[in-house]
């Protein structure tokens, strides 16, 4: 078996650096798409430390996201500048701090954000916690959406523009370069680094769920008042699992701002937030090589299916609109998934090992 694992890996890594190359060729939106969805991978799997890991149903994680991207916002274009002229009289060129900067602090940020949300919901479970959480996330966005007045801290609707773009070292991500007559786009180029970043939180999330820490959480998921007898303390645990799936939606966030260039509240809905948590529930909950399938599965299928709603337009006389048949679409495809994989598309093994309810009748 470990025979096979370097082959294995090798092929899997050179899929992963030819992938954007080949795609340019289609168009640069096909590699726009491929970023968007390892972007969501990173949200993913931190949701999956609070829900798979800890079995906590959070349904306002989107605003840890909307944290690193305001932040980063913020720190990183003119708008404070314009806004305030205090600071413009200390940074008359701006503020422009480096991403690489703003990231551990999007991070921690988010992190202190997921403790304060966890801490009033220690006792909560099921639909009261999914209910507590909505609500924290829609206060975010509602904040960023009605923080223009009196001060205009967020621009309000109208968001935030002119953001620098990631730099690493005297590389510029916005701007396409040519390696050997061949030219980069700026989408390939943050790709590359999305999928850095990507492969290391997947290695901290795996060292996660072997750790005792992550065998505590799980050990909550599957019942609380079993792991409180045996000793765990199921307060802090809970509050270190939203810490830390916090700080991947705030570090995805300062890198979701730095690629857009742009940030509004309209980023940020609730159809965010449960769209991750789809991912991870039709990938494999606790599962970090089914969270990643399902991230990928549920980023791209929507972009797939405009080739598929525009004809379907076209034959019903223009009578149905092509985005919502489009969303009738994908949720068809995640009925159908689900029914005929209920643990999930790639599930943990012991997860795919367990009969499923309708089975062991």
């Amino acid at each position: 078996m470990q025979n096979h694992r370097l082959p294995t890996f090798l092929l899997s890594a050179l899929a992963l650096l030819f992938t954007p190359l080949l795609a340019q060729h289609f168009g640069l939106a096909w590699v726009r798409i491929i970023d968007l969805a390892l972007l969501y991978v990173l949200l993913a799997l931190g949701l999956n430390v609070v829900v798979g890991y800890a079995g906590l149903l959070d349904l306002g994680y989107i605003a840890f996201y909307a944290l690193g991207a305001y932040l980063f916002a913020l720190l990183a274009s003119p708008h404070l500048t314009e806004t305030f002229p205090a600071i413009a009289a200390h940074f008359p060129n701006g503020l422009h701090i480096s991403a690489w900067a703003v990231i551990p602090l999007g991070a921690g940020l988010a992190a202190i954000a997921g403790v304060l949300l966890g801490a009033p919901t220690l006792k909560l479970r099921g639909d009261y916690l999914a209910i507590v959480t909505l609500g924290f996330g829609e206060i975010i966005r509602v904040f960023m959406t009605n923080l223009d007045a009196p001060v205009n801290l967020t621009n309000g609707p109208k968001g935030i523009d002119q953001i620098d773009s990631l730099r690493v070292g005297a590389l510029d991500l916005g701007h396409p370069i040519k390696v050997g007559g061949f030219e980069l786009a700026s989408v390939t180029l943050y790709y590359y680094l999305f999928l850095a970043l990507v492969v290391l939180s997947v290695v901290l999330s795996l060292r996660l769920q072997r750790s005792r820490i992550g065998r505590a959480w799980m050990a909550i998921r599957e019942d609380e008042i079993a792991a409180k007898a045996m000793g765990l303390n199921t307060r802090n645990l809970k509050l270190l699992a939203f810490g830390m799936g916090a700080t991947f939606g705030g570090m995805a966030g300062v890198l979701f701002a730095a690629f857009q260039g742009f940030v509004s509240p309209e980023s940020f809905t609730l159809q965010e937030s449960v769209m991750v948590i789809a991912m991870i529930v039709l990938g494999g909950l606790g599962h970090v090589p089914g969270v990643i399938l399902g991230a990928f599965v549920l980023a791209a299928l929507p972009e797939v299916l405009r080739y598929v709603g525009g004809p379907l337009q076209d034959l019903s006389g223009g009578r149905i609109d092509a985005a919502i048949l489009r969303q009738l679409l994908v949720a068809l495809a995640m009925i159908v998934v689900m029914l005929l994989r209920p643990r999930g598309l790639w599930p943990s093994p012991e997860h795919a090992a367990q009969p499923t309810a309708g089975a062991s009748r």
